[in-house]
């Protein structure tokens, strides 16, 4: 299993649509790759580990999937229709990182 972490980084400016991107943003991209997604969370940043530090990013979505080549088939047709949501959402540009998921 492996997880795909889009990381949206916090910023001075950095603007975000929570509504947007939980009722659009999502079930777009969830029915674009199909059953090749297992799983998904949505994490929203509250406060940082160190008291009165501005948070590292303003949200995490984590995507499950079997395989790297699961996620590739999947997501790669249709990347640009993602991608290009984007600026309904957000003005940070995310971070994206595949991870080995062990436990």
């Amino acid at each position: 299993m492996i997880k795909v972490s889009v990381l949206y980084p916090n910023g001075e400016d950095v603007k975000f649509d929570k509504d947007y991107y939980l009722n659009k943003h999502i079930p777009l991209a969830a029915e674009l790759v199909g059953d090749a997604l297992k799983g998904a969370n949505v994490d929203f940043g509250l406060a940082n580990g160190i008291p009165g530090e501005p948070i590292p990013y303003v949200v995490m979505t984590h995507l499950t999937f079997e395989s790297i080549e699961s996620f590739q088939s999947a997501f790669t047709p249709h990347a640009e229709k993602i991608m290009t949501d984007l600026p309904n959402f957000t003005n940070t540009k995310p971070i994206i990182q595949i991870s080995e998921v062990e436990i």
